[in-house]
């Protein structure tokens, strides 16, 4: 579509009364997602705090000794295996498949949440990205279903998909990432251009503004994806240019082996999920236990999603030996690769935590400062992981942040060669998409 005919477009939109109408109900839409999602990341984060600081605290386990995952893993393990075997809809869009922005059933909520908050909270290494965008469409449905567009109709998938874009918004931090990423996953389908930006603009951003509110009125320690303030370079030398180059040809090998090693294990997981989750969970505990006894750092650093591990590797970078940093990328590698093949939750975090850990490691290249690698390294690993360039690109530049704006280049650069590294050298899947597979029946 040009310039021209999209303006068109536009033009009737705006004074289309039905389609005003459905923009109404997008917004309004924006406000119960938001307080959804507020409540999942809260609960989410009060039993991350539990079992990972509170409960080793209370027990004298300070700190955390190499065992403890263990049997946190095996109670998370079990309460997946309870949603993906026994409860409608499997627990959710399976992880190696990538992020759907397409509408799930209600009746599959309840195995979303026993899935996301069994395990995400007890060590998992996913995020709770692919859960929100469940939740945050399913919410959408439920409320429309009364007053608004008839089920299956394409005003209703709009209305589930602009309820999508309102909880992503919250979980990545601002409306515009959520904006970019329905716009760019929803281009293949038949809602495309100005019909569906505008409703998931107006949803995405109603949804962040209550978002910020209540964190704001309830005090809660709610937080999104983002990185303490960078000590960032006003612009990458060319040693930073020429490093990103190889190394994001690496990072997307890597993220590559990950996803070949996830696909081989997907057919034993679809036959047997619940005693494929319980495997999955074991190898992780074996990694953060391994993690640990060779590195005598903390085993919370293997599991989990990363994201507030991303802060500390970014705080304190220099207090990791390259020995650590290649166990914690082996071992938390592994550990992703049998998550994203037999758990439930969203790729993206653990990806950017080891594309800014491979960052960290590759900074002690000559010339290459710390904070371009990382830039490099999470725009690689996004690039690589979310075969969605555009989005990559605009998450990783605004999670480094306004003050970091001189590694723009860097950030491009990284996710142009890893989107298409990975294209290039993944031949056993040509038609690799962002989008999951439809949901189980």
């Amino acid at each position: 579509m040009n310039e021209h005919s999209e303006a068109r477009s536009l033009k009737r939109l705006a004074g289309n009364g039905r389609y005003l109408r459905l923009l109404l109900l997008a917004g309004a839409v924006g406000i119960p997602v938001s307080v959804a999602a507020f409540a999942f990341l809260a609960l989410l984060h009060w039993l991350t705090h539990l079992v990972w600081e509170d409960l080793p605290h209370r027990w004298d386990l300070d700190p955390v000794p190499w065992w403890w995952p263990a049997p946190c893993l095996l109670v998370g393990g079990a309460l997946v295996a309870v949603a993906v075997a026994r409860l409608p809809g499997r627990g959710g869009h399976v992880p190696i498949d990538g992020l759907s922005p397409d509408p799930i059933r209600p009746s599959y909520v309840p195995g979303v949440l026993l899935a996301a908050l069994g395990g995400l909270p007890l060590g998992v290494v996913l995020g709770p990205e692919a859960p929100l965008l469940a939740v945050g469409g399913a919410v959408a449905v439920l409320l429309t279903q009364r007053w608004g567009p008839s089920p299956g109709t394409p005003e209703s998938a709009l209305l589930s998909t602009s309820g999508s874009a309102a909880a992503i918004a919250v979980i990545f931090g601002g409306p515009l990432v959520a904006a970019v990423f329905i716009l760019e996953a929803s281009g293949r389908s038949e809602m495309r251009g100005p019909r569906i930006v505008l409703p998931c603009l107006l949803s995405a951003g109603v949804g962040a503004l209550v978002f910020t509110g209540l964190g704001d009125w309830t005090g809660l320690p709610v937080s999104s994806l983002s990185l303490p303030d960078l000590d960032a370079p006003a612009r990458p030398d060319l040693a930073d240019l020429l490093w990103t180059i190889p190394m994001s040809v690496l990072i997307a090998v890597g993220v590559l082996l990950i996803h070949r090693l996830g696909r081989r294990l997907v057919p034993f997981a679809k036959r047997r999920p619940a005693l494929a989750a319980m495997v999955a969970v074991t190898v992780t505990a074996v990694c953060a236990a391994a993690y640990s006894l060779l590195t005598g750092r903390s085993p919370v650093e293997v599991v989990l999603s990363g994201q507030d591990s991303l802060e500390t590797l970014a705080e304190d970078g220099s207090a990791f030996t390259s020995g650590a940093l290649v166990a914690l990328l082996l071992l938390k590698g592994l550990a992703y690769a049998v998550s994203l093949a037999s758990l439930r939750g969203g790729p993206i975090f653990p990806g950017l935590f080891l594309g800014a850990a491979a960052g960290v490691l590759f900074s002690g290249l000559p010339g290459f400062g710390l904070v371009p690698a990382m830039a490099a390294g999470m725009a690689a690993a996004t690039g690589a992981i979310l075969p969605l360039p555009v989005s990559a690109a605009v998450l990783v530049t605004l999670l480094l942040g306004s003050g970091s704006g001189g590694m723009t280049p860097i950030v491009l650069i990284a996710v142009v060669v890893a989107f298409v590294s990975e294209q290039v050298f993944d031949q056993s899947a040509p038609g690799k998409t962002a989008s999951a597979a439809p949901a189980p029946h």
